[in-house]
């Protein structure tokens, strides 16, 4: 048996350490979790969220950029940074649920009360995470709208339920159609790929979610209460912030 060279460093293959790298520094890592909102930041709006200098700011978007981590884009005298699709925001999002607590609680109650509902309901990217987002996969695969036997998909009954909720899912894109995203804050997965997308969108368009402010934090509308307990089953006592 051929011995290994286990000095040699690997001449080929992708290179793991090389992402690892870019995420290993805490304001890198903090831009890519704020950009988690799937909108477009400019340098400056990051840099006043993670209180560094916009030199600093564009440093560091530089090598996320070239990493392919972010992508950039200019309107303008404008540049804008968003995550380079939904497979970083996934990326992102499971290693937050593998990375541990910060030992100091929030600072202020207004900090606990954003890191409260951040918590109870989000978007990732661009679908719905957080307690209600599991939950509503939770229910979507109790009524088997999702197929859980042979990995996540999509059941002939789920493409029925989301065609009579006026759900158009893009099809022909390279986007899986339904992929498990797993959440930091529940440590379980809720629903990504194209199929959470669309069900997200389709709940902003309609009034049953809307955004907390200028963060990833979303609330569940009267009317997103009333819609989500008709076509999911769930309890009004899931959308009340404990």
């Amino acid at each position: 048996m051929e011995r290994m060279d286990t000095w040699r460093a690997p001449e080929s293959g992708p290179d793991l350490a090389a992402v690892a790298k870019l995420l290993a520094d805490g304001t890198r890592a903090g831009f890519c979790l704020a950009l988690l909102d799937g909108r477009a930041w400019t340098v400056t709006e990051l840099a006043h969220h993670m209180g560094v200098a916009p030199s600093t700011a564009t440093e560091h978007l530089h090598a996320l950029v070239r990493g392919n981590l972010l992508a950039d884009e200019r309107q303008g005298r404008h540049r804008y940074v968003r995550l380079s699709g939904p497979h970083v925001a996934e990326l992102i999002e499971s290693l937050a649920a593998l990375a541990p607590d910060r030992a100091h609680p929030p600072r202020s109650l207004s900090a606990a009360g954003r890191r409260k509902a951040l918590a109870h309901a989000r978007t990732c990217y661009d679908h719905l995470a957080g307690t209600v987002g599991v939950a509503v996969t939770d229910a979507m695969a109790e009524r088997r709208l999702l197929d859980l036997e042979h990995g996540l998909g999509l059941t002939d009954a789920g493409a029925s339920w989301l065609g009579e909720l006026g759900i158009t899912v893009p099809t022909g894109v390279r986007r899986p159609a339904v992929r498990p995203c797993l959440d930091w804050t529940e440590r379980r997965p809720h629903l990504a790929g194209a199929v959470g997308a669309a069900l997200c969108s389709h709940a902003f368009d309609t009034g049953w979610i809307a955004r907390v402010g200028t963060t990833r934090a979303v609330a569940v509308t009267p009317l997103g209460r009333r819609e989500f307990n008709r076509h999911l089953g769930l309890s009004g006592d899931l959308f009340s912030q404990k």
